[in-house]
C-alpha cells in the first residue's frame, strides 16, 4: 500500500531549471562568464584608445599623412648631434626589435620593449607618452618632434 506523503521513494525532482533558484544560480555563472568575455574582448580596444586619441590630437594640430612606415623610416634614421656631432636613433636606445628590452645610451637602464605586444602597458598613459616624445625627440632629434611624426611614431609602434 503506498501512501500518499511519501516522496522518499521516487527520484528527486531536477530543480535546474526550477523557480527554486537553481536555474538563478546557473543563470548567474553564465552572465559573469559572458562579462569575463568582454571585458578581456575590450582590453584590447582601451589599449589602443589613448594611442588612438593622440593621433586625433596630432591630426588638429596639422598631421598631414601619417603612417607606420614613416614612422619605421624615422625609426631607424641617423640624426647628427649638433653640439658634439654624436649620431644618434631612435635604436640606440630602443633596438630596431621593438619587442627586446633596450638600453638607456648614457645610463645603461634597461627600458622596457616599445612593442605593445610584448609590453602591455606601452602606448597607455598619453601624459607619459607625451612626456617621452619631448625628451627623446629632443635628445635624438635635437628638437621637438612635428605632430605628423609624432603620429607616425604611434602608428609603427602599434603596428608591432
Amino acid at each position: 500500500m503506498r501512501r500518499a506523503g511519501n516522496l522518499s521513494r521516487h527520484r528527486p525532482q531536477d530543480n535546474r531549471f526550477s523557480d527554486s533558484g537553481g536555474f538563478q544560480v546557473r543563470s548567474a555563472k553564465v552572465t559573469v562568464i559572458i562579462l569575463a568575455l568582454l571585458f578581456t574582448s575590450l582590453g584590447g580596444m582601451a589599449q589602443a584608445k589613448p594611442a588612438d586619441d593622440l593621433l586625433t590630437k596630432y591630426r588638429e594640430q596639422g598631421a598631414g599623412n601619417v603612417n607606420a612606415k614613416a614612422g619605421e623610416t624615422l625609426w631607424g634614421r641617423r640624426f647628427k648631434d649638433p653640439e658634439t656631432g654624436e649620431e644618434r636613433a631612435c635604436t640606440t636606445c630602443h633596438t630596431n626589435d621593438l619587442h627586446a628590452t633596450g638600453r638607456h645610451a648614457k645610463t645603461g637602464k634597461p627600458i622596457a620593449p616599445m612593442a605593445a605586444s610584448a609590453n602591455p602597458k606601452r602606448l597607455t598613459d598619453p601624459k607619459f607618452i607625451e612626456k617621452w616624445f619631448s625628451r627623446n625627440c629632443r635628445w635624438t632629434l635635437g628638437r621637438e618632434c612635428t605632430p605628423g611624426e609624432k603620429g607616425s611614431f604611434l602608428l609603427f609602434i602599434q603596428s608591432q
